[in-house]
């Protein structure tokens, strides 16, 4: 499905360090340095699902395929961006690409590495972010007002169109973010072309010191007391020391590495999962000798839609859809057994898929 989304930031925030943890695929020049990273990296992350280990051990497929989405790793952003400054224009340009934005914060003091913004300030820094968006939105914004304004002279249906951009533009100069706005969708399909940058929701990251990473400090405090209102996540993690265990290969060490900092889990497996939620996605499975398999569809998408993952020949020659739940397959641990007890459902077009279904499609060639 290609859904991307992008690590973005001030410049020395850890961004490249992130995203060197995320992805194994790809790696990004994490350096001490301004616009490092000036094209943007991507990497496919897998998704993290014990569900596909549990119907694996149950299947004994030949291969187990886990669902990915795209991580962007997109340079540093400096105050004046919205103007061109520091390369600007183009990092921009990368975020209106992505589906999601991943905002890494500062959260931590070393004066080993340099900072331009002055004192350590998660909130003014998250500020200087947004408002580089805001003004690019404002932007284009004003250049469709005019388009429009102009039309409405021979197209007088437009002026429901213009009222709504007139409206995202005096919120944006009010400093507010469009995706805040709850818009109606008829009212955002006045503004669905523009791929407004303020609109795309957000996941924080609290890059915290070594000693803060289960707790947090007063720098991640003032965040989380920063974005309340926003009902956004904020994810409290040093990236450095996930970058660490995302290197290591071997299970044991891994596990012997994590142990020794109390983690329960690499705080990366919440972050993905975070951003999965983010860009509104939820998970079905295949379960055959030949592979278990997570595939990755929009929530809400009916049975049709999600066989067209596999193949669009499924799509378009869609019949039935065979449906266990996965808490049913992992009780009764067959898709014979959960014949024989009438748990596999037969289902038609209208079906909406759920998150955990065992599915197998019937179409028409």
């Amino acid at each position: 499905m290609a859904l991307q989304a992008g690590i973005v930031g001030l410049s020395n925030v850890g961004k490249s360090t992130l995203f060197n943890a995320v992805s194994k695929s790809a790696k990004a020049q994490a350096s001490n340095y301004r616009f490092c990273t000036i094209d943007p990296n991507v990497g496919l992350v897998d998704v993290p699902d014990n569900r596909l280990q549990v119907l694996a051990e149950l299947v004994q497929p030949q291969k187990i395929i886990p669902t990915q989405i795209e991580i962007v790793d997109i340079a540093g952003l400096v105050q004046g961006a919205s103007k061109g400054e520091g390369l600007g224009n183009k990092f921009l340009a990368n975020i209106r690409e992505v589906d999601a934005i991943i905002h890494v914060i500062r959260c931590f003091e070393d004066e080993n590495i340099l900072r331009n913004e002055g004192a350590i300030n998660p909130v003014s820094d998250k500020e200087i972010i947004e408002t580089e968006l805001q003004l690019k939105d404002l932007e284009s914004l004003d250049k469709k007002i005019q388009k429009v304004e102009k039309q409405l002279k021979v197209e007088p249906a437009l002026k429901a169109e213009l009222s709504v951009l007139q409206f995202c533009k005096e919120q944006l100069e009010n400093g507010k973010n469009i995706r805040s706005l709850a818009l109606e969708e008829e009212a955002r399909k006045a503004i669905a072309d523009l791929y407004l940058l303020s609109e795309k929701p957000v996941l924080y990251v609290a890059n915290v010191d070594e000693a803060s990473m289960h707790t947090g400090n007063a720098f991640s405090q003032k965040l989380v007391a920063a974005v309340k209102d926003e009902q956004a996540e904020v994810i409290i993690m040093n990236n450095h020391i996930e970058e660490q265990i995302a290197e290591m290969e071997d299970e044991d060490d891994r596990q012997l590495f994590m142990d020794e900092y109390k983690m329960t889990e690499p705080a990366l497996d919440r972050l993905i999962h975070s951003a999965y939620k983010l860009l509104n996605l939820s998970t079905y499975f295949t379960a055959g000798v030949q592979e278990v398999r997570a595939w990755t569809i929009h929530r809400g998408w009916k049975a049709p839609q999600a066989a067209g993952v596999i193949h669009t020949d499924f799509e378009k020659g869609f019949i039935k859809a065979e449906v266990i739940s996965y808490d049913d397959f992992v009780q009764y641990k067959s898709e014979a057994a959960c014949r024989e007890v009438g748990k596999l459902r037969i289902e038609g077009k209208e079906y909406v898929v759920k998150d955990g279904d065992v599915m197998h499609f019937r179409f028409n060639v």
